[in-house]
């Protein structure tokens, strides 16, 4: 059999494209940054709160392909901002990966819901992802740019849990925002779409487990029916690149899951 060898196209799926990311400065955001520039992005502009991470990291991308800018998606007026901002300095906003998002605090089971974390939770899940998908829209018509939206949702997104009952919701909530936005954006040729991992091992769920790392895989792996390789933030980054790009180009309004297998068990 021949030897396949890879073409300068598919290296390079996002040449020209201007990208913005939230939650950019770890876990999921990090590595889709990484592999934008690596498809040749012509720039992308990671979002974030974590002010130190996020300069390290578009410093080790390169200033050349990557920026960063300070970013609370709970303020639209910081959203709307950050959309401008990026337009004004390259002409153009091609792709929104709408990622920024946080597992809560607590258990939170229905008999004892915390109702000021279901609100914090919330702004930043639900509402925070609906400006970042209004602003994006807005200058994409104006523009008339045939853009590609993408959301963080969740397996969480597809079923009920036994705790984390906000985090539930809100991540039911963005599968309502990509099936709603994608319904009204489709006349002008702009792509609405979600991407949904199981469990990974990324800081935010370090942290909220406090477990280590391979005992945190081990964890996620026991829920999955594809074994032998772990669940990583590059697995979903491949995944958003394949909504953002024109590989997808008659793909909208789906919820891509990546799970090895979990929903399947």
């Amino acid at each position: 059999m021949a030897e396949t060898s890879s073409t300068p196209s598919d290296n390079n799926k996002l040449a020209g494209k201007v990208a913005i990311i939230t939650g950019g400065a770890s876990g999921i955001g990090e590595a889709t940054a990484r592999l934008f520039a690596q498809h040749g992005a012509l720039i992308v502009v990671i979002a974030d709160i974590q002010d130190e991470l996020g300069h390290q990291v578009a410093t080790s991308i390169g200033q050349q392909k990557c920026s960063y800018m300070h970013c609370d998606v709970t303020d639209e007026e910081q959203v709307k901002s950050l959309v401008e901002w990026t337009v004004k300095n390259f002409g153009r906003l091609d792709i929104m990966f709408s990622n920024a998002g946080i597992l809560g605090s607590s258990d939170q089971t229905i008999l004892n819901l915390d109702l000021s974390g279901f609100d914090r939770l919330f702004a930043i899940n639900a509402r925070g992802m609906a400006t970042c998908v209004k602003h994006a829209a807005r200058v994409m018509v104006e523009h008339r740019l045939r853009g590609s939206i993408v959301c963080t949702a969740s397996v969480a997104a597809s079923n009920g849990g036994r705790r984390r009952t906000d985090y539930h919701m809100s991540k039911h909530a963005v599968l309502g925002l990509v099936r709603s936005a994608s319904m009204q954006l489709g006349v002008h040729g702009i792509r609405v779409n979600c991407v949904s991992p199981y469990g990974l091992v990324t800081p935010m769920t370090l942290h909220a487990h406090r477990k280590g790392v391979e005992e945190l895989e081990n964890m996620y792996e026991t829920n999955m029916s594809l074994k032998g390789a772990a669940l990583t933030a590059k697995h979903v980054a491949d995944a958003v690149l394949f909504l953002a790009c024109n590989d997808s180009e008659m793909v909208t309004g789906h919820d891509l899951l990546v799970d090895g297998g979990y929903r399947i068990q």
